[in-house]
C-alpha cells in the first residue's frame, strides 16, 4: 500500500474514534453533552420526578430525583443527607471516585433552576471532584432538538466510600464569629424584610449581610447569563479579592447553592462557604438578631 493510502486509512480509523472532552467543564453546554454521551467516564444524573424522566431524557441519564440529595428534617429543608445515606444515593447512581457527573434538571421556576448546581455541590460536598450542570437544563437539550430517550436506565452501583469536605459548610456558630462576609443569595424583597417563605419564623436578613440573588444568574429564559456579566455581578458586591472568606445562605439552602457554586467553580473564588441550614435554623433562636428595611 503506497504511504498516501495508509495515512488516508488512518485518518479514516481516527475520524471513527469518538473525541471525549478532556475534563468536565463547571457549566456543561447541550453541544459539549451530545458530544460526550458515549464517554464511558461519563455519568448523567437526572433530577427530575421520576414521571418527567420517563416522558424524555437524555440518553444514558439516570434518574435521581432531587429529593433524595436534599431532604426535609424537620422543621428543616433542603438538608444534606447524613454521610451513609447519601453514600447509598452516590453508589446507586452509579457514580465513582473518578467519574464525570452532569446533573441535568429543567428551569420552569427559580427553585427549579437552583436545584441542579445544588446537587452538583452536593456531589463535590461529598468529595465527587468532577461534577457540574447542564445549563438550561431538559428544557434546552429539547429546544436544541437533541437526542431523546424514554427508557428506564439501570446502572451497577459502585462502591466508593464518600467523604465530607468540611472546608464547603458553614454552620451558626461560623456566621456569629463574624470573621466572614455573609452573602445573601435570596431576593431583595426577602433580603430587606418585605417578604418571608412560611417556613421561616421571622422576616429579614441576618445583620451585615450584603445581596447576592441567586436568580439573578439566570436569564429570562432559565440559562445562564454570560460569565463576564456574572463576573462582574459579583465583583461589585463581594469584591475582587479571590481569597476572602465568604459565607452565603438563604432561607433554606437551597438558592445560595447557586452562587457558591459558580463563584468557586466558574469565577475562581477560593474561600467560599454555604451556610446550608441558613435562615430556618438561625431564627429558631428566638433571640437572634434580624435586620430589617436597609440594604445593608
Amino acid at each position: 500500500m503506497k504511504k498516501s493510502g495508509l495515512l488516508i486509512l488512518i485518518l479514516l480509523v481516527l475520524c471513527a474514534i469518538p473525541v471525549w472532552g478532556a475534563s468536565l467543564p463547571a457549566i456543561v453546554t447541550t453541544e459539549w453533552l451530545e458530544q460526550n454521551l458515549t464517554n464511558p467516564n461519563l455519568r448523567i444524573i437526572d433530577i427530575r420526578k421520576l414521571e418527567e424522566y420517563k416522558a424524555g431524557h437524555v440518553p444514558g441519564a439516570v434518574n435521581a430525583f432531587y429529593g433524595s440529595w436534599a431532604i426535609t428534617v424537620k422543621p428543616m429543608d433542603n438538608q444534606v443527607p447524613d454521610l451513609e445515606d447519601l453514600q447509598d444515593v452516590v453508589r446507586s447512581a452509579g457514580i465513582g471516585e473518578n467519574t464525570m457527573v452532569v446533573v441535568v434538571g429543567k428551569i420552569d421556576t427559580i427553585p427549579d433552576q437552583v436545584n441542579a448546581p445544588r446537587v452538583a455541590w452536593t456531589l463535590q460536598y461529598a468529595g465527587i471532584k468532577q461534577a457540574a450542570f447542564l445549563d438550561g437544563g431538559m428544557n434546552k437539550w429539547v429546544a436544541d432538538k437533541k437526542p431523546m430517550a424514554t427508557d428506564m436506565v439501570k446502572i451497577a452501583p459502585t462502591n466508593i466510600s464518600i467523604k465530607f469536605q468540611k472546608n464547603m459548610m458553614a454552620y451558626k456558630t461560623d456566621v456569629t464569629a463574624g470573621k466572614s462576609l455573609l452573602v445573601d443569595s435570596r431576593l431583595p424583597e426577602y433580603y430587606f424584610g418585605a417578604s418571608k417563605v412560611p417556613h421561616v419564623k421571622r422576616p429579614g436578613k441576618i445583620p451585615g449581610a450584603v445581596l447576592l440573588p441567586s436568580a439573578w444568574l439566570f436569564k429570562k429564559d432559565g440559562t445562564l447569563r454570560d460569565v463576564p456579566e456574572i463576573e462582574a455581578m459579583a465583583v461589585g458586591v463581594v469584591g475582587k479579592d479571590k481569597t476572602k472568606d465568604m459565607i452565603l445562605y438563604c432561607d433554606s439552602g437551597r438558592l445560595s447553592a447557586g452562587f457558591v457554586y459558580v463563584l468557586t467553580n466558574v469565577l475562581g473564588y477560593t474561600n467560599v462557604r454555604m451556610y446550608d441550614d441558613s435562615l430556618q435554623d438561625w431564627v429558631e433562636d428566638p433571640k437572634a438578631p434580624l435586620a430589617m428595611y436597609n440594604w445593608n
